[in-house]
């Protein structure tokens, strides 16, 4: 089809032109950015943990007052709850991931380093932890016997506080060693002493969002048994269909074998249950912001229609014309297809320019990453579809005036 007569149509209508083309822009822009905006928050709310978490359920408790026997009464309950029906293996840990606070510590590896390599998570663990968690060992090995200290006592101020072992991540060992592996390699962290890596998880996601996305894995194991009193959390993996069987009688055993405690109730739950509250805000958002994308389409195929059925009914005549020297209905239908497609293409590459000019804006002030390119094509085809589905009712009834409108006087 030729599209010089559609362009001296267009330029005789520049208002309206340039109006439909600032709708398909705006949209344009907004919707990219609204889709990598949802593809991000979906990408949060599936990301892999490391954990069994459809067989790990959480009681927290509090103490009241001071209990000067905390290490011996943690061993009693990791007793009591280990002995549970339906209990494969249970822990006590300082913090548990789906939290919005974690234990951070700043990670060297020169003694003397001023500024830290990286910042990771802190978790202290009894010889049950990478068990009960379900952690997946990729390199190296577990903690033995000897490399365990109570952190009661690594913690006094006599203490020489020297921690033997560590293991950590694989997405903090690529960090930290990007040229080698990370086993037997040595850093600082707590105390002046190196601290040795002995093996490496290939998942455990710390419990805040401190550093973003790219420090979500920075965590590390240390062999320390923390008291029930350092966070109060016991973590406790049974079969799935057993953990709400399980909780009840935790709460129970841990209620019975200790007055000088209590459940913290609204804490005590399972793992999927913390990671639905944790990523309630992200669902959210992407509802949100498609409930924003469909607004915006439903607003933009009403644009295009109006105007659609505005040049229908001004041109009403000249269609009329153009049938009485032997356009066909299929002509008259394109033309009005290809006129819309013009448009929206217009729109859509001013919206590609505007859409970027958004994410610079976003990347400045919410540190929101680089806007990828594969959402522009996107938003393109989805405009350039809903054009086309917009204008095909108007352009069907300009396609059904009939010859005679020629001969009409006006």
């Amino acid at each position: 089809m030729n599209i010089r007569p559609i362009l001296s149509t267009l330029l005789r209508h520049k208002t309206a032109a340039a109006l439909i083309v600032l709708e398909i822009a705006l949209s344009c822009a907004i919707i990219c950015n609204a889709l990598f905006l949802i593809g991000t928050r979906i990408t949060q709310i599936n990301e892999i943990s490391g954990l069994a978490e459809n067989e790990l359920v959480r009681v927290q408790l509090a103490g009241i007052g001071e209990n000067a026997n905390a290490d011996a009464q943690t061993l009693s309950d990791l007793a009591a709850l280990r002995g549970l029906p339906g209990v494969r293996q249970a822990t006590v840990v300082n913090q548990v991931p789906f939290l919005n606070s974690s234990w951070n510590s700043s990670v060297n590896l020169q003694k003397d380093q001023r500024q830290p390599t990286l910042s990771a998570t802190v978790y202290m663990a009894e010889s049950a932890f990478i068990d009960t968690f379900g952690l997946n060992l990729v390199a190296g090995r577990n903690f033995t016997a000897d490399e365990y200290a109570d952190y009661s006592v690594v913690s006094r101020p006599d203490s020489p506080g020297v921690i033997p072992a560590a293991i950590i991540t694989r997405s903090m060992a690529d960090r930290l060693f990007p040229a080698g592996n990370a086993v037997g390699q040595t850093f600082y962290s707590w105390g002046d002493e190196p601290i040795r890596i002995v093996g490496v998880v290939e998942h455990l996601v710390r419990p805040s969002r401190q550093g973003g996305p790219e420090a979500r894995e920075y965590s590390m194991i240390l062999p320390l048994r923390p008291a029930y009193s350092l966070g109060g959390n016991y973590v406790l993996r049974t079969d799935p269909d057993r953990r709400e069987e399980v909780l009840a009688a935790a709460v129970a055993a841990l209620r019975g074998n200790g007055p000088e405690r209590i459940v913290l109730e609204d804490a005590t739950t399972t793992f999927q249950a913390l990671r639905e509250t944790y990523y309630q805000r992200e669902r959210s958002m992407a509802w949100l912001l498609v409930a924003v994308i469909v607004g915006l389409l439903v607003v933009t195929a009403l644009g295009i229609v109006g105007l659609a059925s505005f040049w229908v009914q001004q041109r009403t005549k000249q269609i009329g014309v153009r049938r009485a020297l032997g356009a066909t209905r299929g002509q008259i239908l394109r033309y009005f297809q290809t006129e819309n497609f013009l448009l929206a293409t217009v729109g859509i590459a001013l919206g590609m320019a505007l859409a970027y000019g958004i994410n610079l804006l976003l990347m400045e002030h919410y540190e929101l990453a680089r806007l990828p390119a594969l959402y522009l094509p996107v938003g393109a085809v989805a405009l350039w579809v809903l054009g086309q589905v917009a204008v095909f009712g108007p352009a069907r009834r300009a396609a059904a005036v009939p010859p005679a409108v020629a001969t009409r006087s006006v």
